[in-house]
């Protein structure tokens, strides 16, 4: 059984200072199954100067070895206490049982491990080589080392990735950190803090769990002197008012925001498989991940097939209970989240679409729900076809070629995800090539891994999650240069 939600602050495991919670409701059937401590001011500050005081007074950032061996620790607890994981996995988020063995349990934990292999292996320190700048001999170092405290702040839809693909990369490479996360998934996020403090020997102070039903956390840490990095994932506008926020005291900020990415069919691609996974891709989790393909460009004179198989694939998707290993498409995080598909819907029609299949609620009784939703007959004008709906909504546009496709999959503020359908691999690759976004599959090929770097182009935001990429955003560079003797 999983043990209550509580704060991890200095190392300690606690009630709010002021005593408050908040429920934890699942979005299946909108039953209460917790309470989660609501953080006052003070919380937050506290944790701020215990991540401070272990960064500034410990050894952390210094003893890769220690910083290894407590990874490998809170990896093992992650992969021993798996089972109660998914099922709040499951319960908290409304993540369909099947995908906890990949995207929202299995992989993240095996991403833990991978870095902390690559910490343990990377070149902290390497030599540049003699020279004699302005005639003096001198031996130059390249030392890479900790930013300092980091806040990581994290949304709902995939919380054990986003969570642990943060926090995993900023302690491997010697940071200390405040983990903030969305308020309708606080739960997670405590259980992991808990299993830190039990399960490791992580220092005081090194690893902060916050929990709190309001935005005003995350503004605190945002822009406190003490932070020194901000990484934030959400949508796009709130990414401007981190940016904004953490520009008074010039902290870095890694920002991984909102997708409208493009699934392209070319004229020779495979319209099933092209438009079949489309459909099926933004059906996963109810359409609640940033880099799903929520834009189907396909050949205008095959665009009616096209449709009919999109709503063909939707139609055969399993709608309902998380809990059951059949389900792809779970609820929606909560009554906002479905008002605003809805509100999207509504606009869909207004702007003059149809659609092939969807369009409705379900009929459940209880929970927050949306129906798998082919949208039809608009152009990539259209709002439902540029913003960002965050539900299984899928928008099919026509093309005239592959240069068309190419600027139409490019007409669009954000850069995060996107694929190519076609019969000629090089040809696929080329038009990949051209499409400005983070991440692109060819033909079905899977980008996400621990060792693949991932993040977007534009408005999708700025840096790069996983991979090396990933340990060196929390890594500064410092140049140690020396008279040679």
């Amino acid at each position: 059984m999983t043990a209550p939600a509580q704060l991890l602050i200095d190392g300690k495991l606690a009630a709010a200072s002021g005593g408050a919670t908040y429920p934890i409701v699942t979005p299946a059937t909108e039953e209460v199954i917790g309470a989660a401590p609501a953080a006052t001011a003070g919380d937050v500050g506290a944790a701020v100067a215990a991540a401070r005081r272990a960064f500034d007074e410990t050894a952390w950032s210094t003893d890769v070895g220690f910083r290894i061996e407590c990874l490998r620790q809170l990896h093992r607890a992650l992969v021993d206490h798996g089972p109660a994981m998914r099922a709040l996995t499951t319960a908290e988020a409304g993540a369909p049982a099947r995908l906890t063995t990949g995207p929202q349990y299995d992989l993240p934990v095996e991403s833990l491990a991978w870095v902390t292999d690559l910490a343990a292996g990377y070149e902290w320190e390497r030599e540049l080589g003699p020279a004699a700048p302005m005639g003096i001999p001198t031996t130059r170092h390249v030392h890479r080392e900790a930013v300092g405290v980091v806040a990581a702040i994290t949304p709902w839809n995939f919380p054990n990735q986003i969570n642990l693909a943060k926090i995993g990369p900023a302690l491997a490479a010697g940071n200390t950190v405040v983990l903030k996360p969305a308020p309708d998934t606080p739960w997670i996020a405590a259980e992991l803090g808990r299993l830190a403090a039990e399960h490791t020997d992580l220092p005081a102070g090194v690893f902060n769990v916050i929990t709190s039903p309001e935005h005003v956390a995350g503004a605190m840490l945002t822009s406190d002197p003490r932070v020194d990095l901000v990484s934030f994932t959400g949508s796009t506008a709130t990414g401007r008012a981190v940016m904004a926020s953490a520009a008074g005291t010039l902290k870095r900020v890694f920002l991984e925001l909102g997708g409208k990415s493009a699934a392209v069919v070319l004229d020779d691609g495979d319209l099933g498989a092209g438009a079949g996974l489309a459909a099926y891709s933004v059906c996963v989790h109810a359409g609640q991940g940033c880099a799903l393909t929520t834009r189907l460009i396909v050949p205008r004179a095959r665009y009616d097939e096209a449709v009919a198989v999109a709503a063909r694939t939707m139609q055969h998707i399993k709608v309902g209970d998380p809990t059951d290993p059949a389900t792809v498409c779970g609820p929606l995080i909560n009554s906002v989240q479905r008002d605003r598909v809805e509100g999207y819907l509504a606009l869909a029609r207004a702007e003059g679409g149809r659609f092939a299949v969807g369009g409705t609620r379900p009929d459940f009784d209880r929970g927050f729900w949306a129906a798998p939703t082919v949208v039809a007959g608009l152009d990539n004008d259209a709002r439902t076809s540029r913003e960002e709906i965050f539900g299984p909504v899928l928008v099919v546009l026509a093309h005239d070629g592959d240069d068309d496709a190419v600027r139409i999959a490019n007409d669009s503020p954000y850069g995060l995800s996107g694929a190519v359908t076609s019969a000629d691999p090089e040809r696929a690759r080329a038009v990949a090539k051209r499409i400005r976004t983070g991440t692109l599959s060819v033909n079905g090929g899977v980008w996400f891994a621990p060792d693949a770097p991932f993040g977007g182009y534009k408005q999708s935001g700025l840096g790069r999650e996983m991979g090396v990429a990933g340990l060196e955003e929390y890594l500064e560079t410092k140049l140690i240069a020396e008279a040679a003797r």
